[in-house]
């Protein structure tokens, strides 16, 4: 029956001590300042850019979520981006619904 014992006030003190002791170094070794965190930008890139082209056509599928990791923009400015690229007959679209479309490079 019974249980766990009840700390005393110094036990317990101590106790906390120590874990902020171990807290505190843990702080120590992680070490160096907090990254910045960079927003993604509203901006598609260049259509017209062979550079940019030539890496989607590395790219097995275009999504639209592949294609702003990439770039580093928005979801949003990426499906523009993708639509602009369809209708320049660059990508083709394979596979589409109302909330994701996936696109594959034309050869």
């Amino acid at each position: 029956m019974g249980g766990k014992k009840k700390l005393t006030l110094k036990q317990a003190e101590r106790m906390q001590s120590r874990k902020d002791e171990e807290e505190d170094k843990k702080k120590k070794e992680k070490g160096g300042p907090p990254r910045e965190r960079k927003a993604p930008g509203i901006v598609p890139p260049d259509l017209k850019s062979e550079k940019i082209v030539g890496e989607l056509k590395k790219m097995p599928v275009l999504t639209p979520y592949a294609v702003a990791t990439r770039f580093n923009i928005r979801i949003s400015a990426a499906k523009d981006f993708l639509e602009h690229l369809e209708e320049n007959g660059t990508i083709e679209l394979v596979l589409g619904s109302h909330n994701i479309k996936i696109y594959k490079p034309c050869d």
